[in-house]
């Protein structure tokens, strides 16, 4: 990982986090380990960890980048269809997320995904307003 991931420390300075297969020493059990190194602009920290520890640390960094995605937003944001991006949550009373968007001329096709699972597509004017619940950063 390198500091354009966007983890920054408390006050918001870039921080350069390097995870690699901790290197043997002298003791054959280190070999088992995962060796994690923070860069902060000022010192470094080192620690290290099972295997184990290390997949229940991604496990946990995943489910907290889930729940920080489907957090509501602050407020509603209303978007031209043309400009939708796969993973917009729709606002309404039921979940519906775009799957895919495609643009035939000025009819913009939005492929929508239900909470249940069930998918259809709708064809809107590229400039349509769509109130979106929840929008994904750019690039995602």
């Amino acid at each position: 990982m390198s500091s354009g991931t966007g983890i920054t420390d408390a006050d918001g300075h870039p921080v350069t986090i390097t995870v690699t297969p901790a290197t043997p020493g002298e003791d054959p059990a280190s070999a088992l380990r995962i060796g994690i190194r923070r860069t902060p602009p000022a010192g470094e920290h080192v620690w290290s960890c099972t295997p184990e520890a290390a997949r229940e640390l991604a496990a946990g960094l995943l489910r907290a980048a889930e729940e920080a995605e489907n957090a509501p937003a602050g407020r509603p944001v209303t978007v031209e269809a043309g400009r939708l991006r796969r993973g917009d949550v729709r606002d309404g009373d039921r979940a519906m997320t775009v799957e895919s968007v495609r643009t035939d001329g000025s009819t913009v096709h939005v492929t929508w995904k239900s909470g249940a699972g069930r998918s259809w597509t709708q064809a809107y004017a590229a400039d349509a307003a769509i109130t979106l619940k929840r929008r994904l950063p750019e690039g995602r």
